[in-house]
């Protein structure tokens, strides 16, 4: 791998929610070697078994690649379950493009995010984002779970859990926690229920942060998981679908005024990919500061790439998922562009197009 560190995405939602669902497609899709951290509540080894059956590696690499975390609450037993098993993939960091965690939605997110910056693992990780599931069609209908007879069956089963949290506090937690917001069962609804739906999680979590509906599971892999090394040189354009100016992920786009239908082709999301690549003089933090200042006006998913800043012996890689920002000096690729003294290139993808031109005003 050319990067040094291992992105980890977090996948959090309650039961129903979608989560095992878009697993499978990110598995079997994404073309990304993964490996994912299950954390069971109650259906011990439901979700690592439909994921064993994605076909995405080899049966004997499945039980390497999956590891399930059957002691209920993950972000109650951080250090004895997780931080183990953390560390026995990141043992074979270099088969691997990235880690998924699928937690489950009793599970408090941000311990679990303070573990990923644990000494004995954050120098080899970085947050890649939380993508939190939520369940379009109960919340239309007043509940953001569809199932509460099997939350709260979960709650009951499991004895590890010493968190008694409500239901919409730990719905909120989610929400809060999300760097991306998928609404799922987005099929099922009227352009007036998702808006209905986009506007209670607006309210609920973080204003900025970009809600996309999803159905089955199918969406833009990068979207998700960012771009992969192969991706990153924009121009080979004829690489694939990632390296055109615009990406499709075949779900619903509710923005539009239409009758319901299922006509995927008419209603999708458009993923716009830009390429920034300049030579200039730039420092750290006034990079961040441009790049955040973007993100909402421009609905930026993601950026990924590298900043050479004036004295500085290595580049500066960035990784960056919604307002979420992730940086640090790393060496190069020989065959990387490189300005003459400063510059950055950049890869970001957005739903809004005009990131670069804005960008580049902004200095």
């Amino acid at each position: 791998m050319s990067d040094s560190r291992l992105p980890v995405t977090v996948v959090t939602g309650f039961l129903g929610s979608g989560k095992t669902t878009l697993l499978r497609y990110l598995l079997s899709e994404s073309h990304q070697r993964l490996a994912v951290v299950v954390n069971e509540f109650g259906t011990v080894g439901l979700d690592g078994d439909l994921l064993k059956t994605c076909g995405f590696c080899s049966d004997d690499e499945v039980d390497e690649r999956i590891v399930e975390l059957n002691n209920g609450c993950l972000c109650c037993t951080v250090q004895e379950d997780f931080l183990p098993a953390m560390e026995a993939l990141l043992l074979r960091a270099n088969q691997l493009d990235g880690i998924i965690i699928e937690t489950s939605g009793l599970a408090l997110p941000k311990p679990l995010l303070q573990a990923l910056n644990w000494p004995a693992i954050r120098s080899k990780v970085f947050i890649n984002g939380v993508v939190t599931l939520v369940d379009g069609y109960a919340l239309s209908n007043g509940s953001p779970v569809g199932d509460l007879k099997s939350i709260n069956e979960q709650i009951t089963n499991d004895n590890s859990i010493d968190h008694l949290t409500p239901i919409n506090d730990l719905f909120r937690d989610q929400l809060i926690s999300a760097d991306l917001v998928l609404i799922s069962r987005s099929d099922l609804l009227s352009a007036k229920s998702f808006s209905f739906v986009r506007d209670e999680v607006k309210k609920q979590g973080n204003s900025i942060t970009n809600i996309l509906p999803i159905s089955n599971g199918k969406i833009e892999p990068s979207v998700i998981l960012g771009l992969c090394k192969e991706q990153n040189n924009i121009s080979r354009s004829d690489q694939n679908d990632h390296d055109h100016d615009h990406d499709h992920d075949h779900d619903h786009h509710h923005d539009h005024d239409h009758d319901h239908d299922h006509d995927h082709d008419h209603d999708h999301v458009d993923v716009i990919s830009e390429h920034l690549r300049f030579e200039f003089p730039i420092n750290q933090n006034s990079l961040k500061e441009i790049l955040l200042k973007l993100v909402p006006e421009y609905q930026i998913l993601r950026i990924k790439g590298r900043c050479w800043i004036e004295g500085k012996a290595l580049p500066l890689q960035i990784q960056m998922v919604g307002s979420r920002f992730n940086s640090w000096f790393e060496s190069a690729n020989d065959d990387s562009w490189k300005p003459s003294k400063t510059g950055i290139d950049l890869v970001s993808l957005s739903l809004k197009g005009g990131v670069k031109k804005a960008f580049e005003s902004s200095f």
